[in-house]
């Protein structure tokens, strides 16, 4: 299992916290990103820096990405994409994007979307506030021991 972050646009507080639960859980984390990000010294953390433009580092995660790997994004339809190759989609501020959640997030962002392109504020999301990083970094954990209890209960071949 691979952790994957969608690196641009998520802040920093939270990638520190993927930094914690790499080294706790042993397990690879890789940002990709089109600009170089700070990344602590560690064998298993790594950056990819991918060209610009739209969905690129998003197309590269979906490239790489393995059935049973946690990407953490806040793109709702790259969250889709992950689900649909097997994979766990978590939010910056802890949502669990699932098959049963999935449909209904594109239907907001999309609603929300043509609202700003007919002109109407929407407004953005309010600033991450400590709530929303203690929630994420609950669900992380929750999300990842789940994962790795599954994980180590399957037979080996």
């Amino acid at each position: 299992m691979t952790l994957w972050v969608d690196a641009d646009a998520c802040p920093v507080v939270i990638k520190e916290i993927l930094f914690r639960a790499s080294e706790r859980t042993q397990l690879p984390l890789v940002l990709i990103a089109n600009r170089p990000i700070h990344i602590p010294r560690s064998k298993l953390v790594s950056m990819v820096q991918v060209g610009a433009g739209m969905d690129v580092a998003d197309n590269e995660i979906v490239r790489r990405l393995s059935p049973g790997d946690v990407v953490v994004t806040q793109d709702i339809p790259l969250a889709a994409e992950v689900i649909e190759k097997g994979g766990h989609a978590l939010s910056p501020r802890g949502e669990l994007f699932t098959p049963d959640n999935i449909r209904d997030r594109l239907s907001v962002r999309d609603f929300m979307e043509g609202l700003r392109a007919s002109g109407v504020e929407t407004g953005g999301p309010p600033a991450l506030g400590l709530a929303d990083r203690q929630n994420f970094a609950n669900k992380l954990d929750a999300l990842l021991t789940r994962l790795l209890r599954e994980q180590a209960s399957k037979p080996r071949p």
